[in-house]
């Protein structure tokens, strides 16, 4: 078992499929299925199923694929630990972050950083804040900035913030802007929601959660899996929706979108760091980490500047 044979399972297993790892790792499709048939043969069990769609992974291959993805993880641990042992740690830092956060101050935050740091390089991506967390465990990059804590042993995962969660509504609805004392008075809107996970923390769970201590928990609420297509849908008066602060303000201040000030369903969501309990962090992803760290996110643009009082 080499770590060629690893890294191919591991792209496979990412990518869904024999032919985009082949294109991601520059091999052939042949050269590729031959290091799946050794790795397979030395643990005796098929990792792979083989479709139309792609390959899916056996349920030896769900097993196995954290542990090679450990194992790249801390090779690439420690040749960025050498590097600085030999002075030659390059100062790269990655950050994964929710695309949402990206409408916080943490866009000042990452220019304070590289104006200060010009030798570091700055690596970002953006993803939903699950991904974050398997980015960061995997180890494609040494910070995480998500929503809600992640309490899995192998990550750090520390609160740095909260941000507000709003009603959003349209331009044209008649409580856009204005303060709402009964919740019962949305009951006949269309609401929309993430779809649900089986993680607790997560937005559907507190849309839900509000929704219920509001008196709501009986209203219509349809499965939208992105937040850019449900502000779409509310600028068009579909419907309305309870979103972070940060992800509307550009809405707002067009002011193709309002929101609605109801006490009862205000609430607000935490932001977290993470990076993995045993990775190795160069310089600049420490200097960044205390940067992010004790400076609070907020909007990079205060939601209620829109807002009307009734």
């Amino acid at each position: 078992m080499n770590l060629h044979d690893l890294e191919t399972f591991v792209s496979i297993a990412r990518l869904g499929g024999v032919t985009r790892a082949a294109s991601q790792l520059h091999r052939s499709q042949p050269a590729i299925t031959r290091r799946i048939k050794l790795l397979e043969d030395q643990l005796g069990a098929p990792l792979l199923e083989r479709g139309r769609s792609g390959a899916t992974l056996t349920e030896a291959g769900r097993t196995f694929l954290p542990y090679a993805e450990a194992v790249l993880a801390a090779l690439k641990d420690g040749t960025q630990a050498v590097q600085a042992l030999q002075g030659s740690d390059l100062g790269a830092v990655s950050l994964a972050i929710v695309g949402t956060l990206a409408g916080t101050t943490i866009v000042e935050q990452l220019k304070r950083f590289s104006a200060r740091h010009r030798n570091a390089r700055l690596e970002l991506r953006t993803a939903n804040s699950f991904e974050v967390s398997d980015m960061v465990r995997r180890g494609e990059v040494s910070l995480g900035l998500r929503y809600f804590a992640d309490p899995s042993p192998e990550l750090i995962s520390r609160q740095i913030s909260e941000e507000r969660i709003a009603v959003v509504c349209s331009a044209q609805h008649e409580w856009g802007g204005k303060r709402l004392r009964d919740p019962g008075q949305l009951r006949a809107d269309q609401w929309f929601s993430l779809p649900m996970t089986r993680h607790h923390g997560s937005f559907a769970h507190l849309v839900a959660r509000q929704l219920a201590s509001a008196g709501l928990d009986d209203v219509p609420v349809m499965t939208i899996d992105s937040m850019t297509a449900q502000k779409r849908l509310i600028e068009a008066g579909i419907g309305i929706a309870l979103l972070p602060e940060s992800s509307i303000h550009e809405e707002l201040r067009l002011g193709t979108l309002r929101t609605i000030d109801v006490s009862h369903l205000q609430t607000t969501v935490p932001i977290h760091v993470l990076h993995r309990k045993n990775g190795y962090l160069t310089g600049a992803s420490r200097t960044l980490l205390t940067l992010i760290s004790n400076v609070p996110l907020r909007p990079s643009s205060p939601a209620h500047r829109n807002r009307r009082r009734k």
